[in-house]
């Protein structure tokens, strides 16, 4: 294996939650010398790192804006070093073009711009979507004229990013446990070939996956109930509040039949392998599947659902061939879910208090994968089972969700110190098997297999009869069929 090119400095932007799990880990799993370590974070977190801080890690307390972001990226990075963007609401394209232009090696989580929530009621679904955003990233690179510099993993935690990997360990397994119980018939020699070569869009085609959710349920459970006016989350709430109240966004399959009440398609440049909807994406419920059981899941806009259903597209003469539907399926922690409902209730007025789950966490665990539907076993599930036990030997203090998003990181980091002039990358273009082979040891329990389950099979609704609901019984992969 290429050896780490490490770094002279590393800048961790934002000290939250997914950056206090982050930093004993990243400094032990890489060995970093922790005085060259640097957080910037706006506000005073100091007593969540005390642990690093004693170590040697610097903790500067300064506020980034598009005025001083420049020098302030200058004064503590330069060529060869990393800076891990853990902050919220920082542009990207800002962000990458310094990264560009001095040599520094760059990794987050999300696509981020300065103000998320300009004109929310005037802004049209479409340009509120990360499809919007990846194509406004797409148009920065073809700026460049070409993509060579210093490597940089955009959307990279455990979704998006590890997930990415997942759905192509489930397509290898699932094509492997096809052939060898000799129901592929004709297409076993394609199938075959499409393993050999890891051709992953074709191999989800022969295998006929028609919808994959990124299905998540998380049970962790607190000693210290949610109070009136609180927001309380596993991981941040600045995150979830504006993934929650932007539009519900999917990767959108060509086995669809109809578009969706209050659908949204792209037009113009770009792939257009997405939808969105004129609705809030924690209003948009859908059934889902994960190991333990059936859940309720909001389709919370994630770049997963972008990079890959645009990644699983097969092309034909310009035209899409085939494609999956892509979304993710988000049943948060029963403190969070109630969390949303007071906020809608409040008219979405922006939580004054807020709490993050860790230590007061008693029970429970974040079931995190794919659950790939269509094929010959009707749905297969592979993913993370993280329990709050597994996590806490792992990273004390923390939750399973966070333990989760930090192991992420680490696989994508461990590619950028080994790769350190691939210019600007997506989870899915990543070496998958590596990445998972640096993450999963710090999940706990892993579970891959197949699930006999569709979104028809079970579904009880006393009010079909008057409802005027519409179901597609000839095709329960059809999109209308999943929603609650």
């Amino acid at each position: 294996m290429v050896e780490l090119a490490l770094p002279s400095r590393i800048v961790i932007l934002g000290c939250g939650s997914v950056a206090q799990c982050l930093l004993p880990l990243m400094l032990d799993h890489f060995n970093f010398d922790p005085a060259k370590v640097t957080i910037i974070e706006s506000l005073d977190h100091r007593e969540r790192v005390l642990d690093a801080l004693g170590r040697g890690v610097q903790y500067v307390r300064h506020e980034i804006t598009p005025d001083n972001l420049a020098q302030t990226l200058s004064t503590y990075l330069g060529h060869g070093d990393v800076l891990v963007d853990l902050a919220w609401n920082i542009d990207l394209s800002e962000l990458l073009e310094w990264c560009r232009d001095h040599g520094v090696r760059y990794l987050n989580t999300s696509i981020e711009v300065w103000d998320p929530y300009q004109d929310p009621a005037l802004v049209s679904p479409q340009e509120r979507t990360l499809y919007f955003r990846h194509m406004a990233l797409r148009r920065q690179l073809a700026r460049w004229g070409d993509n060579r510099g210093p490597s940089a993993v955009v959307e990279h935690g455990a979704n998006p990013g590890l997930v990415s990997h997942f759905t192509k360990q489930a397509l290898v397994e699932l094509g492997e446990r096809t052939l060898r119980d000799g129901v592929a018939g004709a297409a076993s020699p394609l199938i075959e070939r499409a393993l050999s070569d890891e051709v992953f869009n074709e191999l989800a085609r022969l295998l006929d996956v028609k919808v994959i959710h990124v299905a998540e349920r998380d049970t962790q459970v607190t000693n210290v109930p949610k109070q009136p006016g609180e927001f309380v989350n596993t991981w941040s709430v600045d995150g979830f509040y504006e993934e929650g109240v932007a539009p519900a966004e999917m990767g959108w399959g060509t086995h669809e039949r109809t578009l969706p009440d209050l659908g949204r398609v792209h037009e113009g440049e770009g792939p257009r392998n997405q939808i969105c909807l004129a609705q809030m994406a924690h209003k948009t419920l859908v059934r889902s599947r994960v190991p333990s059981g059936e859940i309720i899941g909001m389709v919370i806009r994630h770049g997963e659902a972008f990079t890959i259903s645009d990644y699983l597209t097969v092309w034909e003469g310009g035209q899409a061939l085939y494609r999956p539907t892509v979304h993710y399926a988000y049943c948060p922690s029963d403190a969070a879910w109630a969390s949303f409902v007071e906020l809608e209730g409040a008219q979405y007025r922006y939580p004054e208090h807020q709490r993050i789950l860790n230590d007061d966490i008693v029970s429970g665990r974040d079931e995190l994968g794919v659950l790939l539907m269509g094929h010959h076993y009707r749905a297969w599930w592979t993913g993370m089972l993280t329990s709050i036990e597994e996590a806490r030997q792992v990273a004390p203090h923390q939750s399973a969700t966070t333990v989760q998003v930090a192991a992420s990181i680490l696989g994508a980091l461990d590619w950028l110190l080994r790769s350190p002039e691939e210019g600007v990358r997506v989870p899915d273009e990543l070496p998958w098997r590596d990445v998972v082979q640096v993450a999963t040891p710090y999940v706990g329990t892993t579970w891959s297999g197949p699930i006999d389950w569709d979104p028809l099979s079970t579904r009880a609704d006393w009010f079909d009869r008057w409802s005027g609901r519409q179901l597609d019984t000839s095709d329960p992969w059809q999109f209308q069929n999943f929603l609650a």
